[in-house]
Protein backbone atom coordinates (compact mmCIF):
# COMPACT_ATOMS: atom_id res chain seq x y z
CA UNK A 1 0.00 0.00 0.00
CA UNK A 2 1.31 3.61 -0.95
CA UNK A 3 1.69 6.17 1.67
CA UNK A 4 -1.39 8.45 1.54
CA UNK A 5 -0.59 10.97 3.97
CA UNK A 6 2.41 12.75 3.31
CA UNK A 7 3.94 15.99 1.34
CA UNK A 8 5.31 16.10 -2.09
CA UNK A 9 8.09 19.17 -3.59
CA UNK A 10 8.23 19.77 -6.97
CA UNK A 11 9.88 22.76 -8.65
CA UNK A 12 10.24 24.83 -12.07
CA UNK A 13 12.18 27.42 -13.71
CA UNK A 14 10.69 29.94 -16.45
CA UNK A 15 11.82 30.91 -19.51
CA UNK A 16 14.07 32.59 -18.70
CA UNK A 17 16.60 30.64 -16.19
CA UNK A 18 19.85 29.93 -17.86
CA UNK A 19 18.94 26.33 -18.90
CA UNK A 20 16.07 27.14 -20.47
CA UNK A 21 17.47 30.08 -22.58
CA UNK A 22 19.65 26.97 -23.93
CA UNK A 23 16.48 24.43 -24.45
CA UNK A 24 14.94 27.41 -26.29
CA UNK A 25 17.53 28.36 -28.86
CA UNK A 26 18.57 23.99 -29.31
CA UNK A 27 14.75 23.62 -29.74
CA UNK A 28 14.30 26.44 -32.16
CA UNK A 29 17.29 25.02 -34.22
CA UNK A 30 15.64 22.18 -35.10
CA UNK A 31 12.28 23.61 -35.36
CA UNK A 32 13.71 25.43 -38.24
CA UNK A 33 15.80 22.38 -39.72
CA UNK A 34 12.01 20.19 -39.80
CA UNK A 35 10.30 23.57 -40.88
CA UNK A 36 12.73 23.21 -44.10
CA UNK A 37 13.02 19.23 -44.52
CA UNK A 38 11.31 16.99 -41.99
CA UNK A 39 13.25 14.39 -42.20
CA UNK A 40 16.30 16.36 -40.91
CA UNK A 41 18.47 14.65 -38.43
CA UNK A 42 19.36 17.45 -35.37
CA UNK A 43 20.74 16.92 -31.78
CA UNK A 44 22.06 20.48 -31.24
CA UNK A 45 23.08 21.48 -27.88
CA UNK A 46 23.64 25.24 -26.43
CA UNK A 47 25.88 26.86 -23.44
CA UNK A 48 25.43 30.37 -22.25
CA UNK A 49 27.51 32.27 -20.17
CA UNK A 50 27.87 36.42 -20.25
CA UNK A 51 27.74 37.85 -23.28
CA UNK A 52 28.04 34.84 -25.05
CA UNK A 53 26.02 31.55 -26.56
CA UNK A 54 27.83 28.33 -28.04
CA UNK A 55 25.79 26.22 -30.14
CA UNK A 56 27.19 22.56 -31.29
CA UNK A 57 26.19 19.30 -32.05
CA UNK A 58 25.02 17.40 -35.30
CA UNK A 59 22.92 17.94 -38.14
CA UNK A 60 21.92 15.46 -41.24
CA UNK A 61 19.63 16.81 -43.96
CA UNK A 62 18.29 14.63 -46.87
CA UNK A 63 20.26 16.86 -49.22
CA UNK A 64 23.71 17.82 -47.34
CA UNK A 65 24.34 19.73 -50.12
CA UNK A 66 21.87 22.51 -48.24
CA UNK A 67 23.63 22.55 -44.96
CA UNK A 68 25.99 25.03 -45.23
CA UNK A 69 22.74 27.62 -46.22
CA UNK A 70 21.20 26.65 -43.12
CA UNK A 71 23.79 27.25 -41.51
CA UNK A 72 23.63 30.87 -42.05
CA UNK A 73 20.41 31.08 -39.88
CA UNK A 74 22.00 30.15 -36.83
CA UNK A 75 23.16 33.31 -35.19
CA UNK A 76 19.52 34.79 -36.23
CA UNK A 77 17.65 32.06 -34.57
CA UNK A 78 19.30 32.56 -31.49
CA UNK A 79 18.84 36.55 -31.12
CA UNK A 80 15.09 36.23 -31.98
CA UNK A 81 14.92 33.19 -28.84
CA UNK A 82 16.77 35.48 -26.28
CA UNK A 83 14.31 39.10 -27.45
CA UNK A 84 11.36 37.03 -27.07
CA UNK A 85 12.50 35.60 -23.72
CA UNK A 86 12.86 39.33 -22.47
CA UNK A 87 16.74 39.60 -21.69
CA UNK A 88 18.29 43.30 -22.64
CA UNK A 89 20.88 43.36 -19.67
CA UNK A 90 24.23 45.20 -20.25
CA UNK A 91 26.22 41.62 -20.08
CA UNK A 92 23.54 39.65 -21.76
CA UNK A 93 21.31 41.41 -24.34
CA UNK A 94 20.21 39.80 -27.62
CA UNK A 95 21.77 42.13 -30.42
CA UNK A 96 25.14 42.47 -28.81
CA UNK A 97 25.83 38.79 -27.44
CA UNK A 98 28.25 36.43 -29.51
CA UNK A 99 26.93 33.71 -31.19
CA UNK A 100 29.52 30.95 -31.76
CA UNK A 101 27.71 28.00 -34.27
CA UNK A 102 29.80 24.86 -33.88
CA UNK A 103 26.98 22.41 -35.51
CA UNK A 104 28.71 20.09 -37.82
CA UNK A 105 27.40 17.27 -40.04
CA UNK A 106 26.22 13.78 -38.68
CA UNK A 107 27.96 10.81 -37.79
CA UNK A 108 28.03 8.14 -40.39
CA UNK A 109 28.22 5.58 -37.67
CA UNK A 110 24.88 6.76 -35.97
CA UNK A 111 23.24 7.71 -39.30
CA UNK A 112 23.79 3.96 -40.59
CA UNK A 113 22.42 2.37 -37.41
CA UNK A 114 19.13 4.97 -37.78
CA UNK A 115 18.53 5.37 -41.20
CA UNK A 116 16.05 2.52 -42.63
CA UNK A 117 17.69 1.34 -46.22
CA UNK A 118 16.02 -1.52 -48.19
CA UNK A 119 13.84 -3.77 -46.29
CA UNK A 120 15.36 -2.80 -42.78
CA UNK A 121 13.51 -1.30 -40.45
CA UNK A 122 14.47 2.49 -38.78
CA UNK A 123 16.22 1.73 -35.74
CA UNK A 124 16.17 3.87 -32.55
CA UNK A 125 18.68 6.28 -32.42
CA UNK A 126 20.19 5.45 -29.54
CA UNK A 127 19.60 2.71 -26.45
CA UNK A 128 17.87 4.06 -23.46
CA UNK A 129 15.27 3.41 -21.17
CA UNK A 130 11.88 6.01 -21.00
CA UNK A 131 9.37 6.75 -18.56
CA UNK A 132 5.98 7.93 -19.09
CA UNK A 133 3.07 8.60 -16.37
CA UNK A 134 -0.41 9.92 -15.74
CA UNK A 135 -2.15 10.59 -12.49
CA UNK A 136 -5.72 11.59 -12.17
CA UNK A 137 -4.73 14.39 -9.31
CA UNK A 138 -5.20 16.78 -11.87
CA UNK A 139 -7.48 17.34 -14.72
CA UNK A 140 -4.41 17.00 -16.81
CA UNK A 141 -3.65 14.03 -15.70
CA UNK A 142 -0.73 15.26 -14.24
CA UNK A 143 0.94 15.71 -10.92
CA UNK A 144 0.11 18.50 -8.76
CA UNK A 145 2.90 19.84 -7.57
CA UNK A 146 4.83 20.39 -10.69
CA UNK A 147 1.68 20.95 -12.94
CA UNK A 148 0.83 24.05 -10.32
CA UNK A 149 4.93 25.19 -10.30
CA UNK A 150 4.62 25.60 -13.92
CA UNK A 151 1.58 27.64 -14.04
CA UNK A 152 2.97 29.88 -11.29
CA UNK A 153 5.43 30.78 -13.82
CA UNK A 154 3.43 30.88 -16.89
CA UNK A 155 1.30 33.32 -15.13
CA UNK A 156 4.47 35.38 -14.03
CA UNK A 157 5.49 35.72 -17.71
CA UNK A 158 2.18 36.54 -19.08
CA UNK A 159 2.09 39.54 -16.83
CA UNK A 160 5.96 40.45 -17.59
CA UNK A 161 5.45 40.13 -21.04
CA UNK A 162 1.99 41.97 -21.45
CA UNK A 163 3.25 45.05 -19.54
CA UNK A 164 1.41 44.46 -16.81
CA UNK A 165 4.02 43.95 -14.55
CA UNK A 166 7.41 45.18 -15.97
CA UNK A 167 9.02 45.31 -12.59
CA UNK A 168 9.63 41.38 -13.44
CA UNK A 169 12.76 40.26 -15.02
CA UNK A 170 12.24 36.91 -17.27
CA UNK A 171 14.71 34.71 -15.31
CA UNK A 172 13.01 32.93 -12.13
CA UNK A 173 12.34 29.50 -9.83
CA UNK A 174 8.94 28.59 -8.32
CA UNK A 175 8.33 25.54 -5.94
CA UNK A 176 5.82 24.18 -4.20
CA UNK A 177 4.88 21.81 -1.44
CA UNK A 178 1.59 20.22 -1.61
CA UNK A 179 -0.26 18.03 1.05
CA UNK A 180 -1.60 14.92 0.41
CA UNK A 181 -4.39 13.26 2.32
CA UNK A 182 -5.58 10.28 1.51
CA UNK A 183 -3.44 10.43 -1.49
CA UNK A 184 -5.51 13.39 -2.95
CA UNK A 185 -3.80 16.66 -2.71
CA UNK A 186 -5.81 19.10 -0.71
CA UNK A 187 -3.14 22.04 0.41
CA UNK A 188 0.02 23.85 0.18
CA UNK A 189 2.14 23.83 3.20
CA UNK A 190 5.04 26.44 1.18
CA UNK A 191 5.83 28.45 -1.74
CA UNK A 192 8.84 29.16 -2.70
CA UNK A 193 9.57 32.27 -5.39
CA UNK A 194 12.71 33.30 -6.65
CA UNK A 195 11.98 36.24 -9.68
CA UNK A 196 14.38 38.23 -11.07
CA UNK A 197 13.54 42.11 -10.92
CA UNK A 198 14.61 44.91 -13.06
CA UNK A 199 13.76 47.49 -10.05
CA UNK A 200 16.79 47.79 -7.71
CA UNK A 201 15.44 49.42 -4.86
CA UNK A 202 12.46 46.18 -4.17
CA UNK A 203 12.34 44.25 -1.33
CA UNK A 204 11.55 40.54 -0.81
CA UNK A 205 8.45 41.98 0.52
CA UNK A 206 7.64 44.10 -2.25
CA UNK A 207 8.10 40.94 -4.48
CA UNK A 208 5.67 39.06 -2.28
CA UNK A 209 3.11 42.05 -2.40
CA UNK A 210 3.81 42.16 -6.29
CA UNK A 211 3.35 38.14 -7.19
CA UNK A 212 1.35 36.89 -4.49
CA UNK A 213 -2.30 37.48 -6.16
CA UNK A 214 -0.94 35.76 -9.49
CA UNK A 215 0.04 32.85 -7.59
CA UNK A 216 -3.82 32.79 -5.78
CA UNK A 217 -5.03 33.33 -8.87
CA UNK A 218 -3.50 29.71 -10.41
CA UNK A 219 -4.02 27.97 -7.32
CA UNK A 220 -6.91 25.71 -6.24
CA UNK A 221 -9.26 28.05 -3.79
CA UNK A 222 -8.28 26.90 -0.42
CA UNK A 223 -4.69 25.55 -0.67
CA UNK A 224 -3.42 28.48 0.30
CA UNK A 225 -4.12 28.92 4.34
CA UNK A 226 -2.33 31.25 7.35
CA UNK A 227 -0.57 27.96 7.47
CA UNK A 228 1.26 28.14 4.23
CA UNK A 229 4.95 29.28 4.65
CA UNK A 230 6.43 31.93 1.74
CA UNK A 231 9.72 31.69 0.72
CA UNK A 232 9.84 35.13 -2.10
CA UNK A 233 13.08 36.31 -3.02
CA UNK A 234 14.61 34.59 0.12
CA UNK A 235 17.89 36.14 -0.02
CA UNK A 236 17.07 39.17 -1.46
CA UNK A 237 18.06 41.35 -4.53
CA UNK A 238 17.68 39.57 -7.93
CA UNK A 239 18.72 41.72 -10.40
CA UNK A 240 21.55 40.33 -12.39
CA UNK A 241 20.00 37.06 -14.17
CA UNK A 242 19.92 34.49 -16.61
CA UNK A 243 23.40 33.50 -18.27
CA UNK A 244 24.95 36.77 -16.93
CA UNK A 245 24.09 35.24 -13.42
CA UNK A 246 24.85 31.50 -14.25
CA UNK A 247 25.85 29.19 -17.11
CA UNK A 248 23.16 27.58 -19.30
CA UNK A 249 23.57 24.42 -20.75
CA UNK A 250 20.61 22.20 -23.11
CA UNK A 251 19.25 19.52 -21.19
CA UNK A 252 20.02 20.18 -17.58
CA UNK A 253 16.05 20.40 -15.91
CA UNK A 254 15.22 17.10 -17.36
CA UNK A 255 12.84 16.80 -14.05
CA UNK A 256 11.19 20.46 -14.54
CA UNK A 257 10.06 18.88 -18.02
CA UNK A 258 8.71 15.87 -17.22
CA UNK A 259 6.77 15.00 -13.82
CA UNK A 260 8.66 16.80 -11.07
CA UNK A 261 10.52 13.72 -9.58
CA UNK A 262 7.01 11.87 -8.51
CA UNK A 263 7.72 9.46 -11.65
CA UNK A 264 10.97 8.14 -12.45
CA UNK A 265 12.80 9.36 -15.53
CA UNK A 266 15.24 7.48 -18.03
CA UNK A 267 17.98 10.11 -18.32
CA UNK A 268 17.83 11.60 -21.54
CA UNK A 269 17.18 15.16 -22.24
CA UNK A 270 14.74 16.01 -24.92
CA UNK A 271 15.80 19.36 -26.17
CA UNK A 272 17.39 19.97 -29.35
CA UNK A 273 16.32 15.81 -30.36
CA UNK A 274 14.72 15.25 -33.29
CA UNK A 275 12.31 12.46 -32.96
CA UNK A 276 14.34 9.75 -34.39
CA UNK A 277 16.26 10.30 -30.81
CA UNK A 278 13.97 8.17 -28.94
CA UNK A 279 15.71 9.58 -25.72
CA UNK A 280 12.32 12.15 -27.19
CA UNK A 281 9.91 10.84 -28.91
CA UNK A 282 9.94 7.31 -27.10
CA UNK A 283 9.13 9.29 -23.23
CA UNK A 284 6.11 11.55 -25.34
CA UNK A 285 4.88 8.34 -26.55
CA UNK A 286 4.93 6.51 -22.72
CA UNK A 287 3.53 9.37 -21.58
CA UNK A 288 1.17 9.22 -24.16
CA UNK A 289 -0.16 5.68 -23.51
CA UNK A 290 0.04 6.08 -19.43
CA UNK A 291 -2.32 8.87 -20.08
CA UNK A 292 -4.86 6.92 -21.97
CA UNK A 293 -4.48 4.05 -19.99
CA UNK A 294 -5.72 6.75 -16.89
CA UNK A 295 -8.22 8.18 -18.99
CA UNK A 296 -9.79 5.03 -19.94
CA UNK A 297 -10.28 4.62 -16.34
CA UNK A 298 -8.43 1.36 -15.96
CA UNK A 299 -6.02 2.86 -13.38
CA UNK A 300 -5.66 6.19 -10.77
CA UNK A 301 -1.90 6.21 -11.55
CA UNK A 302 -0.35 4.78 -14.36
CA UNK A 303 3.76 4.48 -15.45
CA UNK A 304 5.03 3.24 -18.88
CA UNK A 305 8.15 2.10 -19.35
CA UNK A 306 9.88 1.57 -22.65
CA UNK A 307 13.18 0.19 -23.81
CA UNK A 308 15.32 0.66 -26.80
CA UNK A 309 18.83 -0.54 -28.53
CA UNK A 310 20.23 1.60 -30.70
CA UNK A 311 19.54 0.66 -34.54
CA UNK A 312 16.66 -1.95 -33.35
CA UNK A 313 13.22 -0.72 -34.02
CA UNK A 314 11.29 -2.68 -31.52
CA UNK A 315 11.46 -1.82 -28.09
CA UNK A 316 12.92 -4.48 -26.04
CA UNK A 317 10.67 -4.19 -23.34
CA UNK A 318 7.64 -2.81 -22.36
CA UNK A 319 6.61 -2.25 -18.59
CA UNK A 320 3.60 -1.25 -16.85
CA UNK A 321 2.70 -0.61 -13.14
CA UNK A 322 -0.93 0.82 -11.89
CA UNK A 323 0.63 1.13 -8.11
CA UNK A 324 -1.95 -0.67 -6.74
CA UNK A 325 -4.89 1.63 -8.35
CA UNK A 326 -5.36 -0.67 -11.41
CA UNK A 327 -8.57 -2.15 -12.05
CA UNK A 328 -6.64 -4.07 -15.12
CA UNK A 329 -3.69 -6.00 -14.46
CA UNK A 330 -0.16 -4.31 -15.74
CA UNK A 331 0.62 -7.92 -17.39
CA UNK A 332 -2.76 -6.61 -20.04
CA UNK A 333 -2.15 -3.14 -20.01
CA UNK A 334 1.16 -4.47 -21.65
CA UNK A 335 -0.66 -6.45 -24.22
CA UNK A 336 -3.00 -3.62 -25.21
CA UNK A 337 -0.46 -0.76 -25.43
CA UNK A 338 1.77 -3.06 -27.65
CA UNK A 339 -1.40 -4.07 -29.64
CA UNK A 340 -2.96 -0.14 -29.69
CA UNK A 341 -0.12 1.32 -31.26
CA UNK A 342 3.56 0.83 -33.21
CA UNK A 343 6.23 1.61 -30.91
CA UNK A 344 8.92 2.02 -33.25
CA UNK A 345 10.86 5.16 -33.71
CA UNK A 346 8.98 5.32 -37.31
CA UNK A 347 5.48 4.61 -35.54
CA UNK A 348 5.67 6.97 -32.63
CA UNK A 349 6.76 9.59 -35.26
CA UNK A 350 3.69 9.10 -37.86
CA UNK A 351 1.35 8.33 -35.13
CA UNK A 352 2.48 11.54 -32.57
CA UNK A 353 3.12 13.27 -36.55
CA UNK A 354 5.96 14.07 -34.53
CA UNK A 355 8.11 15.44 -37.98
CA UNK A 356 6.73 18.95 -37.47
CA UNK A 357 8.21 22.02 -36.10
CA UNK A 358 6.12 22.29 -32.88
CA UNK A 359 9.12 21.88 -30.65
CA UNK A 360 10.25 25.37 -29.64
CA UNK A 361 7.17 25.96 -27.56
CA UNK A 362 7.84 22.68 -25.46
CA UNK A 363 11.09 24.54 -23.95
CA UNK A 364 9.72 25.91 -21.15
CA UNK A 365 6.53 25.16 -18.47
CA UNK A 366 6.76 21.56 -19.24
CA UNK A 367 6.86 18.95 -22.22
CA UNK A 368 3.60 17.13 -20.65
CA UNK A 369 0.36 18.09 -19.15
CA UNK A 370 -0.01 20.78 -21.68
CA UNK A 371 -3.08 21.40 -24.34
CA UNK A 372 -2.80 19.46 -27.37
CA UNK A 373 -2.75 21.98 -30.70
CA UNK A 374 -4.44 22.32 -34.00
CA UNK A 375 -0.85 22.16 -35.63
CA UNK A 376 0.24 18.66 -33.77
CA UNK A 377 1.99 20.30 -30.66
CA UNK A 378 1.50 18.37 -27.78
CA UNK A 379 -0.09 15.34 -29.87
CA UNK A 380 1.02 12.94 -27.01
CA UNK A 381 -1.54 14.79 -25.02
CA UNK A 382 -3.97 13.79 -27.09
CA UNK A 383 -6.58 11.24 -24.87
CA UNK A 384 -7.91 9.24 -28.16
CA UNK A 385 -6.16 5.98 -27.83
CA UNK A 386 -8.70 5.13 -25.30
CA UNK A 387 -10.88 2.98 -27.56
CA UNK A 388 -8.83 1.28 -28.73
CA UNK A 389 -6.98 0.02 -25.36
CA UNK A 390 -10.22 -0.89 -23.94
CA UNK A 391 -10.85 -3.03 -26.71
CA UNK A 392 -7.60 -4.84 -26.76
CA UNK A 393 -8.22 -5.69 -22.81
Amino acid sequence: MSRQNYTFTSESVSEGHPDKVCDRISDAVLDAFLAEDELARVACETFATTNRVVIGGEVGLSDQEKLHEYMGRIDEIARACIKDIGYEQEKFHWQTCEVTNLLHEQSAHIAQGVTGEGNRDEGAGDQGIMFGYATTETDALMPAPIQYSHAILRRLAEVRKSGAEPALGPDAKSQLSVVYKDGVPTGVSSVVLSTQHLDEALTSDDIRALVEPYIREVLPDGWLTDGTEWHVNPTGKFVIGGPDGDAGLTGRKIIVDTYGGAAPHGGGAFSGKDPTKVDRSAAYAARYLAKNVVAAGMAERCTIQLSYAIGVAKPLSIYADTHGTGDVAPADIEKAVAASMDLTPRGIREHLELNKPVYQRTAAYGHFGREPEADGGFSWERTDLVDALKKSI
